[in-house]
């Protein structure tokens, strides 16, 4: 058995389990790694719970539903937004069109299928394709393409809290800085206050993303 499913079987013996009609326990009670509760289910009305208080559902086919709330908090204010030179050559050259909620299924469908080192299968199950499909269809998760001539060739997509806030879920590319292409993009066309990554990636640090304490990035959530 890997070591990372026996460290996983600990955390399960110390974390609070929820059924579908149970509230989440309070964030402060997460574990040092992030993790807070496993179980409930992954309706609408559970996933924007999740994430207005800071909580999101993260966990492979073979695992329960495990639900986060990591501290501190990775995130880009998109004042601090960092385009290197070499990208803003790439943006100007408009090799690239980029769209928004063009098509949502195509792009959460890519992010699933993509293989990332250290994983050997996805956390964007068939459960989690069609509950984000389902929170689009309400307006709440929301794509964003990238195309070359035609074709779909990058994407991502994140849930909109409708308080100035983009929680990022995922992100997928077939092109080298076209993922980029697009994050880059749709930051500068739009007014949030501040972009969720959730966790720390060398991608996202370099576009600018930093870590803050999960209590500051709680009141973000709050519009306080």
């Amino acid at each position: 058995m890997p070591i990372i499913t026996l460290r996983f079987i600990v955390l399960y013996l110390s974390m609070k389990y929820i059924t579908n009609n149970m509230s989440f326990p309070e964030v402060s009670e997460a574990s040092e790694e992030g993790l807070l509760a496993v179980g409930g289910d992954l309706s609408a009305h559970r996933l924007l719970e999740a994430y207005r208080l800071g909580i999101f559902p993260w966990f492979s086919e073979e695992e329960p539903i495990l639900w986060w709330s990591p501290d501190p908090r990775f995130v880009l204010f998109p004042e601090k937004l960092k385009v290197s030179k070499s990208m803003k050559q790439i943006l100007r050259k408009a090799d690239y069109e980029v769209t928004l909620n063009k098509d949502f299924k195509a792009v959460i469908t890519a992010c699933s299928l993509l293989k990332r080192a250290g994983q050997e299968g996805t956390w964007i199950t068939k459960n989690m394709l069609e509950a984000y499909i389902q929170l689009h269809h309400l307006g709440y998760a929301k794509s964003v393409e990238v195309w070359k001539k035609g074709t779909l060739v990058a994407g991502l997509y994140g849930i909109d809290l409708n308080n100035g806030v983009f929680c990022g879920e995922s992100m997928f590319t077939k092109e080298s800085n076209a993922s980029k292409v697009g994050f880059i993009t749709f930051i500068q066309k739009t007014n949030y206050k501040l972009i969720d990554c959730q966790v720390y990636t060398q991608h996202l640090e370099s576009l600018g993303a930093e870590d803050i304490t999960r209590q500051e990035f709680l009141k973000y959530l709050k519009n306080d």
